[in-house]
């Protein structure tokens, strides 16, 4: 199990755009990637869990993955958190 803590930069937050974004990269892994925000742990492949964390710019988020290709999805999605996503494809 592999875990990294996060700031989300995207200046809007995780909206429905960015959400999709995350989810649909996750589920290109065979890992179980999850998120979490002030303790609340949501499936990363879930495009209403991500809407639900309702993660703002500046947030703390923790990625949380296991599985046989933990590392890269960890470093694939905190690459996006972190990133302005709302230019990502």
């Amino acid at each position: 199990m592999i875990e990294k803590d996060i700031i989300i930069k995207n200046k809007t937050g995780l909206h429905a755009r960015p959400a999709a974004i995350i989810v649909q990269r996750a589920n290109e892994y065979r890992a179980d990637i999850f998120l979490e925000k002030d303790g609340d742990r949501i499936n990363a492949k879930s495009i209403m869990g991500v809407m639900m964390l309702a993660a703002a710019e500046g947030v703390a988020l923790k990625i949380i993955a296991e599985g046989e290709d933990e590392r890269v999805a960890v470093d694939t999605i905190s690459t996006l958190l972190e990133s302005d996503i709302d230019d990502e494809a």
